[in-house]
């Protein structure tokens, strides 16, 4: 067994929270086929690094060199079976396609649900943390849209912490969007969709694609908070597919609530000429 690096107990707590959770990884044997049989071209698969979903330190990725062309980024976080990101692909040949999902599983169905579809060659797939691993591998500015779609709500107060949309995931994926890329998620409980309100409507890097747009219509099997905001929701996206986790929320009764944000222009960098500093040293 490989001993673990040496670093203080509150880092290492830290440093383990994360929002998913590792489970069975066997494959039935058509799984495995596809996988034996479509995954060179489809996964990006780098040397790993202290865990098997990091990447080994110094490892980058050039979309570019990926998909052997400049093209917009469109990247999903937790892709699951690939219904979502297989269907973009298809629809928009003009744009590139990344999905990142740990649970392999997923990523096997996803390789044979993009081969019964067409095999677009515009997509790829990551089995890594997105969290460390997207930060660590591509450059600032590179994706041009970011999708979230039914992560795992945690619904309960200890578990809060394992949130995806959190600050250190905020903090890590929200450089690498270029100006003016669309960030859009949605969930069927109230409370995350409460959650992530709090947490992106206070980041100054996204504004609201849609600042008077209404909460959805309807009445809600789970609690929504007193103070939820009333309007500030997306409408329905066009290119979100209809997954089993929207099916299963609403046949609960919960609703479903869309958000879009837009990555707002950077501030321009200090001239440094001008600055008091330099002013001095001339």
């Amino acid at each position: 067994m490989r001993d673990e690096p040496s670093v203080p107990e509150q880092e290492r707590a830290h440093r383990d929270v994360v929002s998913f959770v590792r489970r069975g990884e066997r494959l039935t044997q058509g799984r495995q086929n596809a996988w034996d049989r479509l995954s060179s071209f489809y996964v990006i698969d780098p040397p790993r690094g202290e865990r098997d979903t990091l990447p080994a330190e110094g490892v980058r990725l050039d979309p570019a060199e990926e998909f052997g062309r400049r093209a917009p980024l469109v990247v999903e976080v937790g892709s699951g079976t690939g219904d979502n990101i297989v269907a973009a692909a298809l629809a928009h040949p003009e744009r590139d396609h990344l999905g990142v999902e740990v649970y392999l599983p997923g990523l096997a169905q996803t390789l044979s649900r993009a081969e019964r579809s067409g095999s677009p060659q515009n997509l790829r797939m990551m089995p890594l943390d997105a969290q460390r691993a997207l930060p660590a591998m591509l450059p600032e500015g590179s994706i041009d849209e970011l999708w979230v779609y039914f992560a795992d709500p945690w619904p309960k107060q200890r578990h809060h912490k394992r949130r995806l949309i959190n600050p250190p995931f905020l903090d890590a994926v929200l450089p690498l969007l270029a100006e003016g890329a669309a960030f859009r998620l949605a969930t069927d409980w109230a409370q995350y969709a409460h959650h992530m309100r709090q947490q992106l409507d206070q980041r100054p890097e996204l504004a609201l694609m849609h600042p008077d747009g209404p909460a959805p219509e309807g009445t809600s099997s789970d609690p929504i908070p007193p103070n939820m905001p009333s309007t500030g929701w997306a409408p329905r996206f066009e290119g979100r597919v209809k997954t089993g986790f929207e099916s299963k929320g609403r046949a609960a009764g919960r609703l479903i609530w869309d958000l879009a944000y837009t990555r707002v222009p950077r501030p321009p960098a200090p001239d440094r000429a001008s600055s008091p500093e330099a002013q001095q040293e001339a």
